[in-house]
């Protein structure tokens, strides 16, 4: 028992070290989305093996590769600003730049299902790899897996964090499989956009058979910060992807039994607006999905068999819907078709589209910016050297800045804001049962509030005139992450404490 809470404190206390380091500055990171891989084991060579897009250089150049880790949907990686590769996951484990598996990287989304397709999980954008906001040397993951085998639902939503200065530069994991969510949940289709500050994320999953999206407030302050909006149609398990729009005003859904779903998005507050829901029928029994054009303008839904495009800025969205692309029946050699399925921008501004289960081709949207058929669909037009199952990339738009002239260039009024005006401090840190809070004396009253991670008010108190300490009676609180707000007039301040019991 004493080694298993000395464990437990060990974790904790490493928790507490990642979510309180300096903020330094943040570069540039032109080149993080560079890689694309992809493929099977090279056990037996070709047709097997791993193809690869480096698209640094503005044309992609695709080459082929033996590597130990497989694919099957999960695919998500990182680059450096210069596009180097950092390192990058199939939902299993993660592996390192040298393609050997990152030190404590295994064993991500623990449970039989992992155990099951140990060659890369079946679940579209099971993971995503956020930077940590203002750290150069943090990156946090953010994944689910299959828990229930029978309705098709995962129990939680993941969150694991590399530190790439560790192992000499090649990095570690440092926390693994960290829970955030315990509900029944969509598996896979998280995604992300940029806050209107250009600085922080918004990170989204789904609850199962509910219209229910939980929204995840990434920023440098520590936990994400969780959210709940019930909007739009129920929505089931299964295939899709979920993607927003390079300018973050929309975000698209897709999934196999219902279609597609548009709303608007506001980067400020993170609210959702249902904007419509049309039923693409799908015979072929393979995946959906959807990506939107670099200008933001149109937005296009494969459902294996056609791709349509919608003009998202119409008054009339649906009345937009138009028939890009049609499958032609072309088969590989291998007798597999290669079907419309799994859409991604690229940094070349095409958008690429997978082909379904072991086939050698790509299909591309060459001009995605224009309207109807101008946009100029290439069925099975990019050759890659080895076989693919509906492998691709999970980026998200990593460029996106500010939103220009929004109010919401800080985070006050829609998650916690860190101020430097006033220096507040607690200790004991962690907390037990009573601690003491420290500040500069006020000539006027103030207000105290301790709010939990997901963003409740569950303590509140006043802060005397003139006053330097408060004490505060946390006993009866639960064990977690904490914030506590100071409020006088105009100035604030926040600190944040652990609750360990």
């Amino acid at each position: 028992m004493k080694t298993l809470k000395f464990m437990v404190k060990y974790w904790l206390n490493l928790l507490i070290l990642v979510c309180f380091l300096p903020v330094p500055t943040n570069a540039q990171n032109q080149g993080v989305n560079n890689h694309w891989i992809m493929g099977y084991s090279s056990v037996g060579g070709l047709p097997f093996g791993n193809p690869r897009f480096d698209f640094f250089s503005g044309t992609p150049v695709i080459s082929y590769d033996s590597l130990e880790m497989e694919f099957r949907h999960t695919h998500a990686n990182i680059s450096d600003a210069q596009g180097n590769l950092l390192f990058y996951t199939n939902g299993v484990y993660i592996a390192d730049a040298n393609h050997d598996t990152m030190f404590n990287g295994s064993g991500i989304n623990p449970g039989a299902y992992a155990l099951n397709f140990s060659d890369g999980m079946q679940i579209p954008q099971g993971v995503l790899i956020l930077k940590k906001p203002g750290i150069n040397t943090f990156y946090y993951l953010f994944h689910n897996t299959l828990d229930d085998f029978t309705f098709g639902f995962s129990n939680r939503l993941y969150m694991s964090i590399v530190d790439m200065n560790n192992m000499g530069g090649i990095g570690s994991v440092i926390i693994k499989n960290f829970s955030l969510i315990t509900d029944s949940l969509i598996p896979g289709k998280i995604t992300a956009c940029k806050h209107a500050n250009g600085r922080d994320w918004w990170i989204i999953c789904h609850q199962m058979n509910s219209n229910k999206f939980y929204k995840l407030l990434f920023t440098p302050t520590g936990l994400p910060q969780i959210s709940t909006q019930n909007v739009g149609v129920i929505r089931l398990g299964g295939g899709g992807q979920v993607k927003f729009s390079s300018d973050g005003n929309y975000m698209g859904y897709t999934y196999e039994l219902g279609g597609f779903d548009l709303f608007q998005f506001d980067r400020c507050t993170g609210n959702l607006i249902h904007i419509l829901n049309d039923s693409l029928f799908n015979s072929s029994g393979f995946n959906s999905g959807l990506e939107f054009s670099p200008n933001s303008q149109f937005v296009y839904v494969c459902n294996s068999e056609d791709i349509y495009q919608y003009d998202v800025t119409s008054p009339n969205v649906l009345a937009t819907k138009t028939v890009v692309a049609v499958y032609d029946g072309f088969q590989n050699p291998t007798g597999f078709g290669t079907y419309l399925v799994l859409p991604q921008l690229a940094p070349d501004g095409k958008i690429y589209i997978t082909t379904g289960n072991s086939t050698f081709n790509f299909h591309t949207i060459d001009q995605p910016d224009l309207p109807g058929l101008s946009c100029s669909v290439n069925q099975h037009s990019v050759q890659i050297p080895a076989f693919n199952f509906n492998t691709i990339p999970n980026h998200p738009n990593y460029f996106l800045g500010a939103l220009a002239g929004s109010p919401c260039d800080t985070l006050l009024g829609v998650g916690i804001d860190e101020s430097e005006e006033i220096n507040l401090a607690i200790a004991p840190n962690p907390v037990t049962d009573y601690g003491t809070l420290s500040f500069p004396v006020q000539n006027h009253e103030g207000q105290l509030e301790i709010i939990n991670a997901l963003g409740e008010i569950v303590i509140q108190s006043k802060i005397a005139p003139w006053s330097q300490f408060k004490k505060i009676d946390l006993e009866n609180l639960p064990s977690g992450l904490y914030f506590c707000r100071i409020k006088w007039k105009e100035k604030h301040a926040v600190v944040k404490l652990i609750k360990w019991q």
